[in-house]
């Protein structure tokens, strides 16, 4: 589930016009903090800096 959950975020994340905490709010999260957190424990970067990266 977690796995879908990171995959439907980088997609999202891409488009430069979200901002990140929207994106948290609209996965579920009652917290960006949160997504940030699971973000980088998946994929090893926040998601800040993926987007930088991408």
């Amino acid at each position: 589930m977690q796995h879908k959950l990171i995959d439907v975020a980088k997609e999202q994340i891409s488009d430069l016009s979200k901002p990140i905490s929207t994106i948290a709010y609209g996965l579920g999260f009652k917290y960006p903090q949160h997504f940030t957190r699971l973000f980088k424990q998946k994929v090893g970067l926040s998601p800040h800096d993926y987007r930088l990266s991408n």
